[in-house]
């Protein structure tokens, strides 16, 4: 069982904040399923952010899908992306 986890943007404040949600989502998951592996980068690279089709950064890709961009989630909203990218579920 494992996620990987990728931020997308400039290192901007919000993207930074986009990373700390999803950290926060993380560690709620990891109490649920001890089990979970997962990785999270911050990808600040043009080149790589556009292999995503993403038009407002900050942007959050969960197994390659991207599930938000242009705005902060809820931890909760990160929470439910991980148990649907984990469930095998589309977005």
């Amino acid at each position: 069982m494992s996620l990987n986890i990728k931020v997308l943007g400039p290192g901007c404040e919000a993207c930074d904040w986009m990373e700390q949600q999803a950290i926060a989502a993380l560690e709620l998951l990891a109490e649920e399923k001890p089990d979970l592996e997962a990785t999270i980068q911050h990808i600040t690279d043009y080149a790589e952010i556009t292999k995503y089709p993403i038009l407002f950064t900050p942007g959050l890709v969960v197994n390659e899908k991207l599930v938000c961009a242009g705005r902060i989630p809820k931890v909760e909203e990160v929470l439910t992306w991980l148990r649907q990218a984990l469930n095998g579920a589309g977005g």
